[in-house]
């Protein structure tokens, strides 16, 4: 057990068109939305999806790709981390963030999205 990483794979759409930030450092983010689906058949024997999004977040190199290639609904496998972070709106709430850190980005599909909106 003590091989075992904090790893995560996902392949799904992208549901929003990622945002690109340059940071003061020159490094790039980019933040978006992946949604990816699940099927099953329920009690009734009908056939019902399940959707899950997740918060991607890719640095550096991935984000220059992500800012290239990638748009709303285009299709793409994720490898990275789970991280959680926690910060205090205006209001003073405190929020709490699950994020997927992307190490890899795999282009899939044959949509040629782009960053067409």
């Amino acid at each position: 057990m003590s091989t075992l990483k904090n790893k995560v794979q996902l392949i799904g759409n992208v549901g929003n068109a990622p945002e690109t930030k340059t940071l003061e450092s020159g490094k790039k983010v980019a933040n978006f939305s992946l949604a990816t689906n699940e099927f099953y058949k329920n009690s009734e024997g009908e056939k019902v999806q399940n959707t899950q999004w997740h918060n991607i977040v890719a640095w550096g190199k991935i984000a220059e790709i992500v800012e290239k290639y990638v748009g709303k609904g285009k299709e793409v496998a994720i490898e990275g981390k789970l991280t959680s972070r926690s910060y205090e709106t205006e209001a003073g709430e405190k929020r709490y963030v699950t994020e997927v850190v992307a190490d890899e980005i795999l282009l899939l599909g044959t949509k040629d999205n782009g960053n067409a909106e």
